[in-house]
């Protein structure tokens, strides 16, 4: 018999099945990106995702993250104003190939978009830049289907390598780095979006190049 993914979903109960379900949905998830990235090798001679990175949320982050929100550490809280207890990272190498990815995804009908945050089009202050995805897909128990969010972030290896150095600061500063290593990270966010956009345009003049090899 066929499950129904558009059924209520059925509440999470314990921090065991917190677990379960959000691995579950990393799994969910990455498999996914991995046979659309498969498919789009044999199609198009190409592959728009470098690699995939995934993560859980510790219980003690999770609960540090209600706090700070002013929320019960209850299971219920958790499930319900956490949203990045489950978290993939997708690394392209070009900035072309995140909207590509990011449409892929959200032509999945079993997957729901709850939300998008364009940190390309529309940079932190901190120079960051990064595609945000919250999403939902089903899990099925066996007893019960569950609705787990996946958080996903979607960017280039340069983005990335510039998002790691600038996570490091943030927890060494806690949050108050000298205003001398921020004017140099804003400089350094600078080179990286002009070093991915001449990467961009060196990528697409060698595939027009490759393509008109085969006319």
């Amino acid at each position: 018999m066929a499950r129904d993914i558009n059924r209520e979903p059925d509440p999470i109960d314990s921090w065991m099945e917190v677990t379960l379900v959000y691995n579950s949905a990393l799994k969910e998830i990455g498999t996914k990106l991995e046979i659309l990235n498969d498919e789009f090798q044999q199609v198009h001679r190409y592959n728009p995702i470098e690699h995939i990175k995934s993560r859980m949320k510790t219980s003690e982050s999770i609960v540090k993250k209600l706090k700070k929100k002013g929320y019960e550490s209850t299971i219920e809280n958790m499930v319900e104003h956490v949203n990045d207890i489950a978290g993939i990272r997708v690394i392209c190498s070009f900035t072309s190939d995140i909207y590509r990815v990011a449409e892929m995804i959200g032509n999945q009908n079993d997957i729901k978009v709850l939300s998008i945050k364009d940190y390309i089009k529309n940079p932190k202050a901190s120079g960051y830049k990064s595609y945000h995805m919250l999403v939902t897909v089903p899990i099925f128990l066996s007893d019960k289907m569950v609705n787990a969010k996946v958080e996903i972030q979607i960017r280039t290896v340069a983005m990335d390598f510039w998002a790691s150095l600038e996570h490091k600061i943030h927890y060494k500063f806690e949050g108050n780095a000298p205003e001398h290593i921020k004017n140099e990270l804003k400089e350094c966010a600078r080179m990286v979006s002009d070093l991915d956009a001449r990467m961009l345009a060196l990528n697409e003049e060698i595939r027009s190049l490759e393509d008109n090899e085969f006319v």
